[in-house]
């Protein structure tokens, strides 16, 4: 049987995420970002193409790095105005039957208190389709806005992220047993209180004594998703994560990323096929590759090269704009996200300058969609999931909602006629959805027992 190509949706709360001046083209109507019905509508048309899941973006912060202020991204809505992911999801999950939901948040400004009830709830919500894309923050802004005088530390913001980790398993996992919750009308006992225990942890970042405030969720602890590529993201990424994010640097850097993502979870214990590796695309998407070639160079009048080195700035931690046009950008260390300056630098066999950069940049985005016809965009699919080992793929916007309608009417049928992608959803909860309903192997509604979250189970 072929390997099935999974796909997520990639995208933000609003009007400007990856492929940035997007938002002014005339068809695009990302500006209604703010409407309930923007969201729903993407979300039913979504699971019509059988999308594995919405992967929401977040960021806590703004981008003013570029130029040494945030002129650039304010007037390119460059992540800026950006509302809450969370809020978004019990409206979507209404809407939809099988759709996952991966939402980011920062653990870095959370209460594992209250953020591990928050995220029960929402897979109370919506029956077990939530995700978490762990995140620990790289701007400045975002650290001054929460009254830090500045960012943590990259590898220290790991280490904080770990213990984070640790009292959530505890709250998700081991405070509630199973068959605690009887809501037994008749003797008028809804919780078994002898298998409702307080977890009391006293450790360097955090200290709790307390029971956690949500009934046991359909998966417990949600789909972890992750996408540190960093040395220390990587081995964050194999103790932690089910599903792993990476950029589309090359199929070279790619593979090898995610080698040794899987080499770590094994030298810890796990099983390394319970990580799925997923790259960034976007695609521009026709009937016939001409088609597509005209409809990109449509989209490249409206795409902003300031807007993505504003986002690319901030991101990495280095002030693009300081560069002459023709000037390599070397190897900084910064406490922003090092992957991304690794990207361009220490990773690549290229040498990268802001031109070289604008040049490829040729939808506002770091790096150039797929364009063609549903064939040729099938064909480079199957390329990177043949030569990566990685599971699939999250697809961002360009023009919406055209970009998502086009690539459901058109490449998920030439997947499909392909044998590489589902033709109907499996029953059961996200991760069910994903690896498996629990029988041999595969872990079922919960994490597996190799993971470092069962061991908190009781």
């Amino acid at each position: 049987m072929k390997k099935q190509i999974r796909l997520n949706a990639f995208d933000m709360n609003c009007v400007g995420h990856i492929q940035h001046g997007m938002w002014a083209h005339p068809r695009d109507r990302s500006t209604h970002y703010t409407e309930l019905d923007y969201w729903t509508d993407m979300a039913k048309t979504l699971e019509r193409g059988l999308f594995d899941g919405l992967f929401i973006a977040d960021i806590i912060g703004v981008y003013d790095v570029f130029a040494g202020s945030a002129d650039a991204a304010i007037r390119g809505g460059v992540q800026i105005p950006v509302n809450d992911p969370v809020l978004l999801v019990p409206a979507m999950a209404q809407a939809t039957k099988h759709l996952g939901f991966g939402v980011t948040a920062n653990l870095t400004y959370e209460s594992p208190y209250s953020f591990a009830r928050r995220f029960s709830t929402l897979d109370h919500l919506t029956r077990g389709r939530i995700g978490w894309n762990i995140v620990t923050g790289y701007l400045d802004s975002g650290a001054r806005g929460m009254g830090r005088d500045q960012l943590i530390a990259h590898d220290d913001r790991y280490d904080i992220a770990d213990e984070f980790m640790e009292v959530c398993y505890k709250l998700w996992e081991g405070s509630w047993e199973d068959g605690a919750v009887l809501a037994d009308k008749a003797r008028r006992i809804y919780a078994d209180p002898a298998k409702v225990h307080a977890i009391h942890h006293h450790g360097q970042h955090y200290k709790l004594d307390a029971i956690h405030m949500s009934e046991p969720s359909p998966q417990r602890t949600p789909v972890l998703y992750q996408a540190g590529a960093s040395d220390r993201g990587r081995h964050f990424a194999a103790t932690h994560a089910e599903c792993v994010f990476l950029n589309n640097a090359s199929k070279d850097t790619t593979r090898d990323l995610m080698q040794d993502i899987r080499r770590q979870a094994a030298i810890a214990g796990r099983d390394p096929a319970a990580i799925q590796g997923f790259v960034h695309f976007a695609v521009v998407v026709a009937p016939t590759d001409a088609e597509a070639r005209d409809k990109a160079d449509g989209y490249r009048e409206y795409a902003s090269s300031e807007g993505a080195l504003a986002h690319m700035s901030a991101t990495m931690g280095i002030d693009l704009a300081a560069y002459g046009p023709d000037e390599p950008i070397g190897y900084v260390k910064t406490e922003g996200a090092n992957s991304q300056v690794e990207a361009i630098t220490t990773r690549s066999a290229q040498v990268w300058t802001v031109n070289r950069l604008k040049q490829r940049m040729i939808l506002g985005s770091r790096n150039p969609p797929i364009v063609g016809s549903p064939q040729t965009v099938a064909d480079e699919m199957m390329a990177w999931i043949d030569e990566t080992g990685i599971d699939g793929f999250n697809l961002s916007r360009t023009v919406a909602p055209e970009c998502v309608e086009d690539f459901v009417d058109l490449v998920i049928p030439e997947l499909q006629s392909r044998g590489v992608y589902k033709t109907g959803y499996a029953e059961g909860t996200l991760r069910e959805k994903l690896f498996g309903p629990g029988t041999g192997s595969a872990p079922g509604a919960k994490l597996p027992p190799t993971h470092p979250a069962a061991v908190h189970r009781r």
